[in-house]
């Protein structure tokens, strides 16, 4: 999530399979390339806006699946900074992620964000 924070979607979106889904509410991304796309617009109204993003994210759990995937699970809080203001805690979601090995690396198959509160389980 620090390279989404800095900026760097391409190389955040990388962190994805190629066909990777990313998830939040009732919308989803599919593939590393439209992930990067989606992530790179939302970046740039952020940064348009004066706005800096940071993802916190902690209690993370990881459980090893028959398959050779691993499912990791964390909660995460999104802040917003802007430009000589507060920091504002915009939401709490949990992420949950189905990794699988890929030329070496634990690559994200399927991310999926939830909003406390707001979306179904």
């Amino acid at each position: 999530m620090q390279l989404l924070d800095a900026g760097s979607t391409d190389e955040w979106a990388a962190t994805f399979t190629e066909d990777g889904v990313f998830e939040v509410g009732d919308s989803a991304v599919h593939g590393s390339q439209d992930i990067a796309r989606a992530a790179r617009k939302v970046a740039d109204e952020f940064a348009a806006a004066g706005v800096q993003r940071r993802h916190w994210i902690g209690m993370l759990t990881v459980t090893p699946g028959d398959d050779g995937e691993l499912t990791a699970r964390s909660y995460a809080l999104v802040l917003e900074i802007p430009t000589g203001g507060e920091v504002v805690v915009r939401r709490s979601t949990v992420c949950t992620d189905r990794l699988v090995s890929s030329d070496g690396q634990w690559r994200v198959k399927h991310r999926r964000v939830t909003r406390d509160g707001l979306d179904p389980a």
